[in-house]
């Protein structure tokens, strides 16, 4: 199909045309007859399959002609990042047609989006928190509304909006379309639905589970100490043009940006404790390849919609398996091919049953000339170093690893059975041998994932994680 078939007036054809795009998506082939039609959707599909025109196409040709009164139709989305996207797509996609589209958010400052909304406005993109604020103060009126969008539904219900969504709904006409798109279906969002849709068409594209067929997957197990190194190696690969990495935390991705800097690599991170102009700039820097690095947390991972991101690195591997899908459709958008490469240590292992089991298939392990090294590492082949460590000889420029390292240090021992000696005591244990550790439970269960990774029993630890807890989507979200 293309996008001529759709019945889609003059101007925004000739908007499409102007920007590149000749064949709609799955999803945007099903989605905007049925949105069209003027019935209510939901409309449920991966990250990365055109899901914003399949609903800005339809209002832009809904609305067709302005009316400066009020306000006709409302995007809600989850993120400052993703309402902007979204706002950029209205415009791309409006060029041609005399609409006005005002975009807002928390974090930036009131008085420039007070002037727009005060010019006039056809189409309305916002957040939660800044919309209902200037509901409250009198400064922004839903009674106009015709079409309301819930954009990434799933993500406004895992961040906390169900009491703000529904009281948005509350003050629009009751008589309104309202299309509901999301990358997940939970249960609270199918609750969600039958509140607020009337007789929905449900159109379901792909999988929820399953990451786009562009993005080649791959597995590397090393232990934690080794990722930055890891990293460090893979972005300086050439075919690394434009690189997403993602931490599970915001100091974790300060703290990576640092350390890439030591390995002369150039990156800017992105969270949410940074200002709104700070994230932006950072997004126009990568967008403008002035740097090819972005470090990012989850927060992002639903609001980067940049073209010719190559590679996507999963540093640590995410809590929440649905998000490893969203952050792997950063790569490979727009029917482009992309590498998403995730990292994993021994502590990570029942992350990784999670996301394997809920795709339903295993990642395959990657494995690189430099990997070997790693790998041994992580074995902890101790007995070799330890050897060297008693005999009092190391190699110039190699670092010791395992028992008998702080003897070599403090050169007090130089004989196996001092070495001994040394692991028994406390200044020993405390230089981080872990000898203390290796006693623990805890520790024991660390090595035995370990263990289980070296051997290739990946499928054997995943039964055991499952038996433990339930393995698969989580539903921790907030309901009324």
């Amino acid at each position: 199909m293309k996008f001529t078939e759709l019945n889609l007036n003059k101007n925004l054809q000739d908007a499409i045309r102007k920007a590149g795009y000749k064949e709609p998506s799955p999803i945007q082939e099903k989605a905007i007859p049925a949105a069209m039609s003027g019935r209510d959707l939901i409309a449920c599909a991966q990250t990365g399959t055109g899901k914003t025109a399949a609903f800005a196409l339809p209002i832009l040709n809904r609305l067709e002609k302005a009316s400066y009164g009020y306000i006709r139709a409302l995007v809600l989305t989850p993120t400052r990042e993703l309402a902007i996207q979204n706002f950029d797509n209205f415009k791309k996609y409006g060029r041609y047609m005399n609409l006005r589209t005002v975009c807002i958010y928390g974090g930036a400052k009131e008085r420039p989006q007070i002037m727009q909304l005060h010019r006039g406005c056809d189409i309305l993109v916002a957040t939660p928190g800044r919309l209902i604020d200037y509901m409250d103060r009198g400064i922004v009126s839903l009674e106009g509304i015709e079409i309301f969008v819930l954009d990434e539904a799933d993500r406004m219900l895992d961040m906390g909006f169900i009491h703000d969504i529904r009281k948005i709904a509350a003050a629009t006409p009751e008589k309104r379309q309202t299309l509901l798109f999301s990358a997940t279906m939970p249960r609270p969002i199918e609750r969600l639905a039958q509140e607020l849709l009337h007789d929905p068409e449900s159109i379901k594209v792909a999988p929820t589970t399953s990451p786009a067929e562009t993005v080649d997957q791959k597995i590397c197990f090393l232990k934690k100490e080794d990722k930055k190194h890891a990293l460090s190696a893979f972005l300086k690969q050439a075919d690394v043009r434009k690189a997403i990495v993602f931490t599970r935390t915001k100091h974790g991705a300060d703290r990576l940006v640092k350390d890439l800097g030591k390995e002369n690599i150039e990156s800017i991170a992105i969270h949410g404790d940074k200002t709104q102009g700070q994230r932006q700039s950072a997004l126009e820097r990568f967008r403008g390849g002035k740097i090819n690095v972005l470090v990012a947390t989850d927060v992002a991972a639903r609001g980067i919609d940049i073209r010719g991101v190559t590679h996507v690195y999963n540093y640590d591997l995410p809590e929440e398996s649905e998000s490893y899908i969203h952050r792997i459709g950063r790569a490979g958008r727009a029917g482009a091919s992309g590498e998403a490469v995730s990292l994993c240590d021994s502590e990570e292992m029942g992350l990784l049953a999670d996301i394997e089991h809920m795709m339903g298939k295993e990642i395959p392990e990657l494995k690189t000339d430099w990997s070997v090294e790693l790998e041994r590492r992580a074995r902890g082949d101790r007995r070799r170093h330890s050897h060297r460590a008693g005999s009092g000889r190391r190699p110039s420029g190699h670092r010791s690893y395992g028992r008998g390292a702080r003897s070599e240090r403090s050169g007090s021992f130089h004989r196996s059975g001092d070495g001994a000696r040394a692991e028994r005591s406390e200044g020993f244990r405390r230089d981080g041998d872990k000898t203390r550790s290796e006693r623990s439970e805890g520790f024991r269960r660390d090595r035995s994932r370990a263990e289980a990774v070296r051997s290739g029993d990946r499928a054997s630890y995943s039964r055991k994680r499952s038996s433990r807890r339930p393995a698969g989507r989580r539903e921790d979200v907030k309901a009324s």
